[in-house]
């Protein structure tokens, strides 16, 4: 298994090529050893699709049951690990550094702060937001490996699709010292192309998105160089699963099973 500096180095190679690379969000240990049995190069959790495998809603799991699935998915994989840290769990800046501190001792090689608070999903001032992404660039630079620090703007997940404001934070979480940028949510490649052109760092974006038929060559041609999916890929397998459930209790047919996956070769893929 490659050491965490080793994927580290990797991870943050991964940024530089010409064309954007993918980064899926596997929710479990089952799905990231699936993701890295396709041929992925790197993986990202996601908040969303955890809760959703644990019964509970997006922004209520702890700080101490997302570091325990961290770790998990980073001991199931050969591959380099993101994360998903929220807001770091607090408002405060010391919250914060203490968060990345936790996580990078997961085995993780980056991670991500939002810049809303919790439970309101309230975006916090720019000069705030700013601050705390500089809490976790500290934290991130005193590690003895390479752990790539991506500040999110969240202007359009929390109602405000101020494009100019989008670009403003973006600017200043650079500024700061992060590593990547992503302001989750854009739709348009007008919109992202701006961003992009924008700032001077990697910028990731996500897709999985309803009615956004942007692909990665498309994403590659506006300067894009990450692509993730957030909770996508989770939101899919659960739509099957409610298809089939739905099926079978209003039907009292199983015709889902027909578009099941072969189970010997499930089986063989985790063999």
């Amino acid at each position: 298994m490659p050491t965490q500096a080793e994927k580290g180095t990797a991870f943050r190679a991964l940024h530089h090529r010409n064309e954007a690379f993918i980064i899926p969000n596997p929710y479990d240990i089952g799905t990231a050893r699936l993701l890295e049995h396709v041929g992925f190069e790197a993986l990202a959790t996601t908040s969303a699709g955890y809760a959703f495998s644990i019964g509970q809603s997006d922004g209520t799991v702890n700080r101490g049951q997302m570091l325990t699935h961290i770790a998990e998915l980073v001991a199931a994989t050969n591959l380099p690990v993101s994360a998903d840290l929220e807001n770091g769990f607090g408002d405060d800046l010391d919250t914060v550094a203490e968060t990345f501190r936790l996580a990078a001792a997961t085995g993780l090689v980056g991670g991500s702060i939002e810049d809303v608070g919790r439970p309101h999903n309230t975006l916090y001032e720019i000069e705030e937001a700013t601050d705390r992404v500089r809490a976790a660039v500290e934290t991130a630079r005193a590690q003895p490996f390479p752990f790539t620090l991506t500040a999110r703007a969240e202007n359009y997940l929390v109602g405000r699709p101020d494009l100019k404001d989008t670009i403003k934070r973006l600017q200043a979480y650079q500024e700061a010292g992060a590593d990547v940028l992503y302001a989750p949510g854009l739709k348009t490649a007008e919109d992202i192309s701006a961003v992009v052109h924008s700032v001077d760092r990697p910028v990731n974006v996500i897709m999985g998105l309803q009615g956004v038929k942007l692909d990665r060559a498309a994403l590659s041609k506006l300067g894009v160089k990450r692509i993730s999916v957030g909770s996508a890929l989770s939101r899919a397998a659960l739509g099957a699963f409610l298809r089939a459930a739905r099926e079978m209790r209003e039907q009292g047919s199983f015709e889902f099973a027909d578009e099941a996956w072969n189970y010997a070769e499930l089986n063989e893929m985790f063999n």
